[in-house]
């Protein structure tokens, strides 16, 4: 097993990796292999692949009242790793932690399972809100911000479980990313304050950073120099995303807060069918790229959304 923090310091070029997200629950594991087997053509170091907190839906009775369902829309990180593991032997597997709807103990309890399942890497976010929610709102006995999980996870590797009279035997010895906003998250008052919630998250053990997705790259040379200002001295892994359809102009903005330049808008708007909107938006993502790598990068990151055949095309241009 390696750890990612290590791949990126014996790498002697840039590479690419990805991120996938699990099929809806019901499937079978073949819709998994299906998105992961064509990004085996550029023998990716690491994998990331995506958790998502169970769901509350209220579904409507006949005397007019209501039932509150909760729902586990996608299989559990252990079932998804584990089968990836039994079929990729030469990839590492980074499934994504997250703080929102776990308690500590149930967040623990996890980690351990990985830990005996032999994986070695992990991303730790704080995760969303739920649907319906303006804010997010921790578990009871939860985590209200991911360096808290982060700081767990140091306390794992140091055989120190929330338990005191639980022996951690061996100790776990997770590598831990975390994640970044070159445009700052949402919910933080400006970008300075939310390099210092970074900064929190680093120093408590974080070993390297993926960004969210950005389209124009100045924001990510100036955000990376604030964060060396601002002390922060490990890894940071650019995260790119294609733009395959002309809703995503709209979308993506909405739902992850980051802006689109007007020059990729024009293109985009330009495009006069759907499948020129599609290799506009490889276009784009291949420029991105190349200059990326162009400064210095070690690794760009890309959120393929479990749809591989843009990412695949960028990946074959660029490295």
């Amino acid at each position: 097993m390696s750890k990612v923090i290590d791949i990126l310091k014996s790498s002697k070029a840039p590479f690419a990796s990805f991120e996938l997200v699990p099929p809806l629950k019901g499937s079978d594991a073949s819709l998994l292999y299906n998105s992961i087997e064509p990004l085996m053509e550029f023998q990716p170091p690491f994998i990331n692949i995506t958790c998502h907190r169970d769901e509350v839906e209220y579904v409507s009775n006949a005397d007019g009242t209501y039932t509150k369902l909760t729902l586990s829309k996608r299989p559990g990180t252990i079932a998804i790793v584990g089968a990836i593991m039994h079929r990729y032997q030469k990839i590492e597997i980074v499934p994504h932690v997250i703080c929102g709807g776990a308690s500590k103990t149930q967040i623990e309890s996890e980690l351990l399972d990985l830990h005996f399942l032999g994986v070695e890497n992990v991303v730790a976010l704080r995760g969303d809100a739920m649907p319906g929610q303006r804010h997010f709102l921790p578990e009871p006995n939860g985590f209200a911000h991911s360096n808290e999980l982060v700081a767990m996870i140091h306390d794992l590797n140091n055989g120190i479980a929330l338990d005191p009279t639980m022996k951690i035997g061996p100790a776990t010895n997770f590598c831990v990313g975390v994640a970044a906003y070159p445009e700052k998250h949402y919910e933080a008052a400006n970008l300075e304050t939310d390099i210092m919630y970074l900064k929190q998250k680093v120093e408590a053990g974080a070993d390297y950073i993926i960004t969210q997705m950005f389209f124009d790259n100045q924001c990510f040379y100036r955000f990376v120099d604030q964060c060396r200002r601002a002390g922060i001295d490990v890894p940071i892994i650019p995260g790119l995303k294609p733009i395959s359809s002309q809703r995503q102009i709209d979308l993506l903005p909405r739902s992850f807060h980051i802006d689109i330049p007007q020059e990729l808008v024009g293109m985009l708007r330009r495009a006069k069918t759907a499948e020129e909107t599609y290799q506009a938006g490889i276009e784009w993502s291949i420029g991105q790229s190349r200059d990326l790598l162009r400064h210095g990068v070690p690794a760009i990151h890309y959120y393929t959304m479990a749809k591989t055949a843009n990412v695949c095309q960028i990946v074959r241009a660029v490295f």
